[in-house]
């Protein structure tokens, strides 16, 4: 299978992780990453004003929990570089490019991980 005809085929997203790799195996939908498998047939809910934040490794965030940097990162304007392992404790989500309020500082979910 091509990447060309992989994006023009819609998976529905798993009602259990919320993941995105799904997959049809003839049967039923199939999530990898959480082993979840429905028929498709079941009435989804849709919340709205649901916000999903996750974490280089695909970990869903949420507010209050504690997120390690996973590389260096230089301060713009500044000479500062918080290095990598940095722990930030009791992380708020934000809407935004930056998703993340570790308190004094608004960083990519891209660059942290789920301590």
């Amino acid at each position: 299978m091509t990447l060309k005809t992989r994006k023009s085929m819609e998976y529905p997203i798993c009602p259990s992780c919320k993941g995105e790799n799904t997959y049809h195996d003839s049967i039923q939908f199939v999530c990898p990453d959480c082993g979840h498998e429905w028929t498709g047939d079941e009435v989804e809910e849709h919340d709205d004003d649901a916000f999903i934040v996750k974490d280089s490794n695909g970990n869903l965030l949420a507010d209050g929990d504690d997120v390690l940097l996973i590389k260096d990162l230089k301060l713009k304007g500044s000479s500062e570089v918080l290095k990598k392992g940095t722990k930030f404790k009791g992380i708020r989500l934000a809407r935004g490019d930056h998703n993340v309020d570790c308190g004094k500082i608004m960083l990519k979910s891209e660059f942290l991980k789920k301590a």
